[in-house]
């Protein structure tokens, strides 16, 4: 009897070493997809996309200050209509002769504006009628808050916008500070860090100027 037991608990320690060796093997695989979750993750947020918080109102009505972005990075050219996120650290001016210059002033700042124009298309502002001209025709602007009725002179218009630049304004045309100021002027290429594209955290104001937090409007931006 006692050598029949003997044999029953070696024949189960293979069974209950398999098991740890399992439970080993499990336990493994899963901080190995962790590891990669994370990974996959960062790699997410370092290149393809980022977080952007919006400071100021110069985008209002279709962005509020504080509105939280997802701006995309990799891979972005710049078009008409998008809401894009670049550097400000150096205006760009255009000379008598159309060449690009710099203006030796900036805002020195990370803006949050609109693609009026692109390389090869011709701008023109017209403060006295509110509107502004792409290759000469008025644009259609329902997202702007106000007609545009100011003209900062950085350019005598109309102008081409040259290759590797683009012209942008504020949505908040009469209190943005963009491509018509000295401060901003042309926005090269490489100096767009992205496309805002998706707002997933809004706020929202009432009429006394008071603020909330609202998911209720988080969407695609356009």
């Amino acid at each position: 009897m006692e050598s029949a037991e003997l044999t029953e608990n070696q024949a189960e320690t293979p069974d209950k070493e398999q098991k740890k060796s399992d439970l080993f093997n499990d336990i493994v695989e899963i901080l190995e997809t962790m590891l990669m979750s994370v990974f996959v993750v960062l790699l997410l947020f370092t290149y393809l996309i980022r977080p952007v918080t919006v400071d100021g109102r110069s985008m209002v009505p279709t962005l509020q200050n504080q509105d939280k972005l997802v701006m995309r990075r990799i891979l972005y050219q710049p078009r008409q209509g998008d809401v894009v996120v670049v550097s400000n650290y150096a205006g760009h001016l255009l000379d008598n002769s159309g060449n690009v210059v710099e203006s030796g002033s900036a805002l020195n700042e990370i803006l949050i504006k609109r693609v009026i124009a692109v390389a090869g298309q011709t701008v023109e502002v017209r403060t006295d009628e509110g509107l502004v001209y792409v290759d000469g025709k008025a644009l259609d602007e329902p997202y702007t808050n106000e007609p545009t009725l100011t003209n900062d002179g950085a350019f005598n218009y109309p102008i081409t916008i040259p290759e590797g630049y683009v012209f942008v304004m504020g949505d908040n045309r009469n209190h943005s500070t963009d491509s018509r100021s000295s401060y901003v002027g042309l926005i090269s290429e490489d100096d767009i860090l992205g496309n805002a594209f998706f707002r997933y955290c809004a706020v929202e104001t009432d009429g006394s100027g008071k603020e909330s937090v609202s998911f209720s409007t988080v969407g695609f931006i356009s």
